[in-house]
């Protein structure tokens, strides 16, 4: 290579190592990085996983588009070699084939397994057993999300609490059109959809505060239909949390109750509810399939 070459290739090299920096600056951000829950952190090695074999096609694509680039410029006369009759290359023939098919079949295999692996509806298991999870009743109204806790008899306006390294069940379903609920850090998103239910479970792994969003468009007050997390670090605090919520002078304990909180509205304030009605959350089910 002469020198006018190797000029090109250190400002190639400067510019990508330049761009990775400030690409990588906003990783922070990524909180599908950053997961605080067992589904999250198998969801987060697939992502890696999938996205390294990729480069094993996409890194050396560029590497050799900049160096054709290069060598076989218009000004470089003294290292290119014209060769009108080449025709074909067995051995770039068997790289463009066997590489991608060996990639396509692992990525197979990887996404068959995790895809019953991290099925929604599979319990947590912890120490090999399964643990008795605490259920919570999910219902997307317009545009707030109304978590219920049919153990404990209360329910809850845009906020989630539960202990942390505790499985949790979520039965989910809307009272309006599909949305979707997502906490990333913890894990996979699901649909809730009238008429219908859904299930995930999840668990936090350590104590935190997260953020759980709607992830699926669902009109004029979707942007802030978002709620707050809480895995606190004791069962012993969730009780406390728990017995809070019990003394609240809010009722669900009839239908007029639900229809009256259910009102489209945006940018709802947490708010507590106690002496809910037996069997809300299949009564909103129902409702929709007469």
């Amino acid at each position: 290579m002469n020198i006018l070459t190797n000029k090109y290739i250190k400002k190639c090299t400067f510019f990508f190592i330049y761009s990775s920096i400030i690409l990588l600056n906003g990783c922070d951000h990524l909180v599908l990085m950053h997961p605080k829950g067992s589904i999250g952190l198998e969801e987060r090695s697939l992502i890696i996983i999938a996205f390294g074999m990729m480069l094993i096609i996409v890194i050396p694509v560029i590497i050799m588009t900049l160096l054709f680039t290069i060598k076989y410029r218009a000004t470089n006369n003294t290292h290119t070699k014209y060769n009108p009759n080449w025709i074909e290359s067995k051995k770039i023939e068997y790289a463009t084939w066997i590489i991608p098919i060996i990639i396509i079949i692992i990525l197979s295999i990887l996404t068959w397994h995790s895809t019953h692996k991290l099925d929604p509806k599979n319990p947590i298991y912890l120490d090999s057993k399964i643990v008795d999870p605490i259920i919570v009743n999910v219902i997307a109204l317009n545009w707030k999300w109304l978590f219920i806790y049919p153990q404990h008899n209360i329910a809850i306006i845009n906020e989630l609490v539960f202990p942390a390294n505790v499985p949790i069940r979520f039965n989910i379903t809307s009272n309006s059109v599909m949305n979707s609920f997502f906490i990333p850090q913890l894990g996979s998103q699901i649909y809730a959809m009238a008429g219908m239910q859904t299930q995930l479970n999840l668990i936090a792994n350590k104590p935190g505060k997260y953020k759980g969003i709607s992830s699926n468009f669902s009109g004029q007050g979707f942007s802030g239909m978002k709620f707050i997390v809480i895995a606190t670090n004791n069962k012993k605090e969730f009780t406390q949390w728990v017995q809070k919520a019990q003394r609240s002078i809010h009722h669900l304990n009839n239908m007029n109750a639900y229809e009256k909180l259910a009102k489209p509205s945006m940018f709802d304030s947490i708010t507590y509810f106690s002496n809910i009605q037996p069997n809300l959350f299949d009564s909103v089910i129902n409702k929709f399939k007469h």
